[in-house]
């Protein structure tokens, strides 16, 4: 099937040219004038690739790049520019472009360049949909209660039931789906996944179901839907409680009859695809609302898991550090790092909002920072300040005397950073009556 590329030049000259030099290349081209009228085609389908002028009056090339990458982030984008300097260039492929090219340029070389992130982006998705990929990453944990799910996900796998996983996010609710996956037997099919907040319902349809060739304006070309790309194998349907109302009933058909129809379509596709749908929403809370259809709900929550929070599973907090810290070191060449025993204590009483992944981004950043062989506190700097944080001491209604004194030790040994003989000082109490109380009151300083 050809690939779908969309030209985005407000110079209609040059529009024209560059149309006709990529459909050469034996490309389905569309163009567009400006900004705005690519987004409207983009909203409406999809493109593999989108080549854009930097320089256009009403919407630039920059900002039309951060308006792609917000409702199409998988979609490729190269930009053209005969002002401003590589760096701003590369500033650019910072934010999400794929290439870039300096006017003057010969048409040979934009088709190269074209050939070239086509061939760059299958690569990444044959990556990231084959189960066997030696870069997956591990399910790390030694909590009792995760090891209890992940050992009744392995039980299910070979299931064909559709699960319904929940969790805050960050919590590795895709690595999960990617986990079961991985154990089912359909392991060597694809697996998919598929961000239903991040398009728009229009597109989201022809993204899961396919379309037809002339089944709205801009279908040129017939297109196959993630259900039939992942044929065989397991469709993630992530962020399932933002998909549009009218949307869910064409979702609960699909799991009715196992069978699609394509958005123009005359006959209904067989399909033999395991369904797993995420949220990180209070559904049953959606359903209330009339935001989320019921029977929908239950034709998902047939196999329902729930990931625990990491500031619930503390005891996972030093072994998933230490993960982190070993993929980052080698990931950013540095030598081995070791955590402090206070590092690992200020992780360990952190709150974790953003859970896993605030954790995982926290140390690739403190690996940065950091100039020696240790980490220490003061690499660590957390996305987030605790709203309530236990080590400020402060005296609140109804609170009892144990939990006055616990948040005053709590408070004392911020103050001296760890310290515990300067702490019993302040105190005005024995190193081994601290000692005592830290146990009492399980505390890691």
């Amino acid at each position: 099937m050809k690939k779908n590329i969309l030209v985005v030049d407000d110079e209609t000259e040059m529009r024209i040219a560059l149309s006709k030099a990529i459909s050469i290349g034996g490309y389905e081209v569309e163009s567009a004038s400006d900004g705005y009228e690519a987004i409207n085609k983009i909203r409406h389908r999809s493109y593999d690739l989108i080549v854009t002028d930097v320089r256009m009056p009403k919407m630039d090339g920059v900002s039309l790049l951060n308006q792609i990458k917000t409702f199409s982030p998988q979609t490729a984008v190269v930009l053209i520019t005969a002002h401003g300097s590589v760096e701003n260039a590369v500033a650019a492929m910072k934010r999400g472009a794929d290439d870039y090219i300096l006017k003057p340029f010969s048409f040979d070389l934009i088709n190269k360049v074209i050939k070239k992130v086509l061939a760059k982006k299958q690569s990444e998705n044959i990556s990231n949909n084959n189960s066997s990929n030696s870069e997956e990453k591990p399910f790390i944990t030694q909590n009792k209660e995760l090891l209890k799910i992940l050992s009744f996900a392995k039980s299910v796998a070979n299931s064909n039931a559709t699960v319904l996983i929940q969790g805050e996010s960050g919590t590795g609710k895709e690595l999960l789906a990617r986990y079961i996956h991985n154990n089912s037997n359909r392991k060597d099919m694809p697996f998919i996944a598929v961000n239903c907040a991040s398009l728009p319902e229009g597109l989201l349809e022809s993204e899961l179901f396919g379309h037809e060739k002339g089944a709205f304006t801009g279908a040129i070309s017939k297109k196959e839907g993630k259900f039939e790309l992942a044929n065989g194998g397991t469709l993630l349907l992530d962020e399932i409680t933002e998909m549009k109302f009218s949307l869910q009933a064409k979702l609960l058909r699909v799991l009715q009859e196992g069978e699609i129809d394509r958005v123009g379509g005359k006959k209904p596709i067989k399909t033999d695809v395991r369904i797993i749908a995420t949220t990180n929403r209070d559904i049953k809370e959606h359903i209330k609302k009339g935001e989320f259809r019921q029977d929908l709900f239950f034709r998902l929550n047939v196999i329902p898991l729930k990931i625990i929070p990491l500031r619930k599973r503390k005891d996972d907090i030093k072994v998933l550090a230490e993960y982190f810290l070993k993929r980052s070191c080698e990931k950013n060449g540095k030598p081995e790092i070791i955590l402090t025993d206070k590092a690992v204590s200020a992780l360990e009483n952190h709150s974790w909002p953003g859970n896993v992944r605030e954790l995982e981004n926290l140390i690739e950043r403190a690996v940065l920072l950091c100039e020696d062989e240790k980490i220490e506190p003061k690499h660590l700097l957390f996305d987030y300040q605790d709203e309530h944080d236990d080590t400020s001491f402060e005296i609140g209604d109804n609170m009892t005397i144990k939990e006055m004194e616990k948040k005053l030790i709590l408070s004392t040994l911020k103050k001296t950073e760890g310290n515990r003989t300067k702490a019993a000082n302040m105190l005005q109490i024995s190193i081994r009556t601290l000692r005592n109380k830290l146990k009492e009151y399980q505390i890691n300083s």
